[in-house]
């Protein structure tokens, strides 16, 4: 409570903007919506979120933990018209920079939840691999253009077992591109190096974007071959050039393109860029069974330091990037865009541990789902369209002028709803249960069977003593 104690009511400037988009959200509620919003009211107040039964114990909150049970159950969500409200969000002066990666809902103690699947995981192991059980999640965030952790989620998406998480991101990215409009720059996505830059080019190809994704420090590329003389040698055609070794500085040509520049966090920033390189592959063939040449650009990227570990040795990054147009390649933004992809990770912090998104124990995927999209426009695009308000109607904000982290403009945003300046939309159904309620469907899976009482294995004593008598 002391972020809603230290600001003043009359010092908060017109929320119509964050007025509007609450609007929007609840209308993304097709069944349920009342309680389901009271779930999104009750992320954005300081209540440690302990579980789904926690958002009852919130400041305004009008229902009990058995109404948020049963919207997590039964609630419904438009999940495409929420899709097209997040992509509407997102600020207009951000450049096309996006950043898909994926993230692990554990529950490797739920025998009874169906779906789950093996996913990697930095920190925990299962038999002695850093691996976990649980629902792995695709999320597709835009990316802020300052030096701050802002992202604004875009699509998150369950990746079901036995899919591909390249493919899993191709889809999402083909169905972003059409929601984001008009924009003045192809839209950039980046990956780490978890991802196969080969598919995800012949995916995404004539999809209209740019990818740029990290490679590993020992691979291996190959240029175009020499065109062959007239008259020379018969036979195949040679389909592979000169060799690239990315530990070997002999076997690099001249760079297609180079960028030096001196950077405030980063010191001297060199990129070099090679064209028309190609990998070898054996997964995409073309009509007559001949291996496809797949080309793309390999980029090298160094930097003299570090932000915060100067007494840390940078590594060399190699960076794979792929576009319809290969003249539209901008080193200065691809290298700033792949860097500010680790923001993604902050984003993921901030769900799990500030929003609890992981936190709740629930038992089907499909309430997975439905929380992880209460948890979305409560992440930092929710928390959005008050940023503007908080900078310009938080007392004291003229002591700092640098941009809010999403942690502290969650707090002024928890400080609007406690103050009722931000009025909810209109309900579609008073409080309480009304009296044709449908009664919530089980959310136990068909297999799992309730836990049965124990039988007697011998009758009492008073039984035994009657038998004898008769």
């Amino acid at each position: 409570m002391a972020v809603v104690r230290s600001v003043a009511q009359a010092g908060w400037a017109d929320q119509g903007e964050l007025h509007r988009f609450r609007g929007e959200v609840y209308d993304c509620f097709t069944a349920r919506a009342d309680a389901l919003f009271d779930l999104v009211d009750g992320l954005c107040t300081p209540v440690t979120v302990g579980g789904v039964a926690y958002l009852s114990l919130a400041p305004g909150a009008r229902r009990g933990h058995g109404a948020a049970y049963a919207a997590v159950a039964a609630g419904r969500i438009d999940t495409d018209m929420l899709r097209d409200l997040l992509a509407a969000a997102r600020p207009d002066h951000w450049q096309a920079d996006f950043a898909v990666d994926t993230t692990v809902w554990m529950r490797s103690d739920a025998e009874c939840s169906p779906q789950r699947g093996f996913s990697y995981h930095p920190s925990r192991h299962s038999a002695g691999q850093p691996i976990v059980a649980g629902w792995c999640y695709s999320w597709l965030v835009a990316l802020s253009a300052g030096a701050d952790s802002w992202t604004a989620p875009l699509d998150t998406r369950r990746v079901l077992v036995g899919e591909n998480a390249n493919v899993v991101a191709a889809q999402q990215i083909q169905q972003v591109l059409p929601r984001l409009g008009r924009l003045s720059a192809p839209a950039l996505f980046a990956f780490d190096g978890g991802y196969d830059p080969v598919q995800l080019t012949v995916e995404l190809t004539g999809a209209g974007a740019q990818i740029v994704v990290r490679v590993r420090d020992d691979r291996v590329f190959f240029a175009r071959p020499p065109t062959r003389p007239p008259g020379g040698r018969s036979g195949a055609p040679r389909r592979h050039g000169a060799k690239f070794s990315c530990t070997d500085p002999s076997t690099w040509p001249v760079p297609d393109v180079a960028l030096d520049i001196t950077d405030d966090v980063y010191g001297q920033v060199s990129v070099a860029a090679w064209h028309q390189l190609h990998p070898k592959q054996r997964t995409y063939r073309e009509p007559g069974g001949a291996l496809r040449i797949i080309e793309g650009t390999l980029i090298r990227l160094h930097v003299s330091r570090l932000p915060g570990r100067r007494d840390r040795e940078p590594k060399t990054v190699w960076l794979w990037w792929h576009s319809d147009d290969p003249a539209s390649l901008d080193l200065n933004r691809v290298w700033r865009a792949y860097l500010r992809r680790f923001d993604i990770e902050h984003t993921f912090r901030f769900a799990k541990q500030s929003l609890g998104w992981t936190t709740p124990k629930l038992r089907s995927p499909e309430q997975a789902d439905r929380w992880t999209w209460l948890s979305s426009p409560r992440s930092p695009s929710y928390a959005w369209p008050a940023r503007w308000s908080a900078i310009t109607g938080c007392p004291g904000s003229h002591r700092n002028q640098h941009t809010p982290s999403p942690q502290a403009a969650s707090g002024r945003v928890s400080a609007i709803y406690y103050h009722r300046s931000a009025p909810r939309p209109a309900t579609r159904n008073p409080p309480g249960p009304a009296p044709d309620a449908r009664k919530a469907p089980d959310p136990r899976p068909p297999n799992a069977t309730p836990p049965s009482r124990k039988t007697r294995s011998r009758p009492r004593a008073s039984e035994t003593h009657v038998k004898r008598e008769a």
